[in-house]
């Protein structure tokens, strides 16, 4: 623990420029503007308890300073840095207390875990961790340091998360379960064709969930035709109605956007369907779809914008194409279809529509499947040509012109070679995009309160814990750069993120991915499935019994049953990142026991 200061010494605060240049011990800490008469102190955590517990009560305490202060400083006496800050010119710093510590080591270990930074100066300004000497220099220049200093703690909200898809709603429900005041701000920008959604992001409304419901659709036309080889014996020509699907589809998202909308309100997260833009430090504008601006104030922010696809640039491109956006909504079959792109997206796509009757050509640049194992990829290229999938390799497309209107009407594609000067025309009726995502993170005011973020790709840079320059803005998701872009990855990411910042945590999310094709089909209820597991609550626990009612439950069952020989617990199952959008997932995140009686009706994705 930390002491009292030596004795001779003022118990009051010392004036900047009398302070006593005395070496207190190997960790100091300064209490900044402080009342009269108050002194930051650590007691010591007492004997007859064990290392863990001491530390525990030692991160407590220190917690307890950095909460209980407008301005916490953890310095070193001989460190030139500190004193840069310490006695600095920004005629902000009024008074200073010291207090020194027999037990420093200890001390900046369990910052470090804190603030994930090992130097000192260690500063914090009303809560928020501004970093070492450099940074608040830095924060003082951009005006964010005096801001902080002026600001009397009283924001609209502890928390408020721009962006409504997997890990902004999952970093929302979880800081409003450990108490804190929650805004989950959320806006679909429509796509060039008019297509906007509800509540969910990417994965529930034009990502995993239709794009898996859709895949499903085709491979029920498949077993269809397997099926006569099994005794299967029907004369009626069958045939695909695309809107039946797309109506079956929507309505199962529809209930998942009403499901999230829920579950915020149960948590007593307001959620605002606006435009969230900064407009200075702390401070968001929200623009709803009527133009009407309302400002709000936040202690910290999480950016969970996403992506969105990109265009070609190309005469034609937002005119006449659509993407990922606007194909799960459809509202007419799309025909022959040439999809430009090799993404899993792309192939993804082309695969479905194949398998529901359709002409599909792909047009690919250079690679499949760029950043994948290559023979994988072509693996997957040369059976999807088998099955009636066509290529156009080394080509880009230049124009893209309406020839009719119509749903779908005709287009002509005008491409280039990529090897030398040769063109090629093409006719269809419609032409999909997926050569690509970018990052909604260009016009949010960013550049207004100084986050950084990749000029070419708009993805945001950040630490080991999700935060960015600025020390009360993080992000989750698809637009932090160097992180993969998996649903399960921002849900994680989420969740331990607002554990960190208002449940005291220190875990971060562990990287360990797999990812697997599943398919569920639309229509069916979505708790026929049934998952419980057994744990022995005397051995950490453990857990002994594995029970699942669902597809393929015997493959599901075979992996957790070797998990389970190697000592599987209830914790590894927690810290394990689901493979979504799957039924095995569930196991990851099982919270309800039976004891407790809570409904375990599943109401989201």
């Amino acid at each position: 623990g930390m002491e009292s200061p030596p004795q001779g010494t003022s118990p009051g605060p010392v004036k900047v420029g009398t302070a006593p240049n005395r070496r207190l011990g190997s960790v100091r800490g300064v209490l900044v503007s402080s009342p009269p008469g108050r002194r930051a102190r650590l007691s010591s955590p007492g004997t007859g308890r064990s290392s863990s517990e001491a530390r525990e009560e030692l991160r407590r305490r220190l917690l307890g300073l950095i909460e209980g202060n407008r301005v916490m400083i953890f310095s070193k006496s001989y460190c030139p840095h500190c004193t840069r800050v310490v006695w600095n010119p920004f005629n902000v710093f009024t008074y200073l207390s010291f207090y020194s510590s027999d037990d420093g080591a200890n001390v900046q270990e369990v910052l470090s875990e804190i603030t994930n930074q090992r130097t000192v100066p260690n500063i914090f300004v009303n809560k928020v961790h501004m970093g070492g000497c450099d940074r608040t220099f830095q924060a003082h220049q951009s005006g964010l340091l005096q801001k902080l200093l002026q600001e009397d703690s009283t924001y609209d909200y502890d928390l408020i998360v721009i962006g409504g898809g997997s890990g902004g709603l999952a970093c929302a429900q979880e800081a409003a379960i450990l108490g804190k005041k929650v805004m989950v701000l959320d806006f679909v920008v429509p796509s060039p064709q008019g297509t906007s959604w509800g509540l969910g992001g990417t994965c529930v409304n034009v990502g995993c969930v239709p794009k898996k419901l859709m895949h499903q659709a085709a491979l029920l036309g498949q077993a269809l035709n397997d099926s006569r080889k099994f005794g299967w014996e029907y004369g009626q020509q069958v045939k695909h109605n695309w809107e039946t699907m797309t109506e079956a589809i929507q309505n199962h998202i529809s209930s998942l956007n009403w499901g999230h909308r829920l579950s915020l309100r149960e948590k007593s997260v307001d959620y605002v369907n606006s435009y969230g833009e900064f407009v200075e430090h702390h401070r968001i504008k929200a623009t709803n779809r009527k133009g009407q601006e309302t400002s709000y104030t936040a202690a910290k922010f999480v950016i969970a914008t996403g992506k969105r696809p990109r265009y070609l640039g190309i005469q034609g491109d937002k005119e006449y194409c659509i993407t990922s956006d606007d194909l799960f909504s459809l509202p007419y079959c799309p025909g022959k279809t040439l999809v430009v792109g090799a993404s899993y997206v792309a192939l993804e796509c082309a695969g479905v529509l194949t398998g529901l009757g359709l002409d599909v050509t792909v047009m690919v640049r250079s690679v499949l499947l760029r950043g994948f194992d290559q023979e994988m990829a072509e693996r997957v290229g040369s059976y999807m040509e088998q099955h009636g999938v066509k290529f156009l390799r080394k080509f880009i497309p230049v124009m893209v012109q309406q020839l009719e209107k119509g749903s779908p009407g005709k287009l002509k594609v005008v491409a280039k070679s990529t090897k030398g000067p040769e063109t090629i025309e093409g006719v269809y009726n419609t032409v999909l995009l997926a050569i690509g995502r970018d990052s909604c993170t260009r016009k949010m005011g960013l550049d207004k309160i100084g986050v950084k973020i990749n000029k070419k790709t708009g993805k945001i840079p950040v630490n080991d814990v999700e935060q960015t320059n600025v020390p009360y803005v993080y992000a989750v998701g698809d637009i932090l750069e160097g992180k993969l872009e998996l649903t399960p990855v921002a849900i994680q990411a989420g969740k331990l993120l607002a554990r960190r910042l208002f449940g005291g945590s220190l875990e971060k999310v562990y990287h360990t991915f797999f990812w697997p094709l599943e398919w569920t089909v639309a229509g069916r209820d979505n708790n026929t499935c049934y998952a419980k597991i057994i744990c022995n609550k005397f051995d950490n626990y453990r857990v002994i019994g594995f029970h699942v009612l669902g597809p393929n439950a015997g493959e599901v069952t075979q992996g957790f049953a070797a998990a389970m020989k190697c000592g599987l617990t209830k914790q590894l199952l927690d810290d394990t990142i689901g493979i979504h959008p799957t039924c095995g997932e569930v196991f990851t995140t099982l919270e309800i026991t039976k004891s407790s009686g809570l409904d375990i009706t599943q109401k989201g994705c």
